[in-house]
């Protein structure tokens, strides 16, 4: 099974995409902040992540130069 992590802080977006990927049969986790979205993408194994640029804690920006720091 595929799965994606959706990183959102607008708790609405985040339901309603988490929703829509699940429909498809994705599994489909969730965080809310920067943080969180950092350490479940360095602890998880997901295929795709799906990351708000614009978030609490640490913005995507950030997250994404992390993750591709640590390859």
């Amino acid at each position: 099974m595929v799965r994606i992590l959706v990183v959102e802080d607008e708790t609405t977006v985040a339901t309603a995409v988490a929703r829509g990927l699940r429909a498809e049969g994705f599994d489909v986790d969730v965080a809310v902040n920067g943080d969180d979205g950092l350490w479940m993408a360095q602890e998880g194994a997901y295929d795709a992540i799906v990351l708000d640029l614009m978030l609490p804690k640490r913005n995507g920006y950030l997250v994404c130069r992390e993750l591709r720091a640590a390859d």
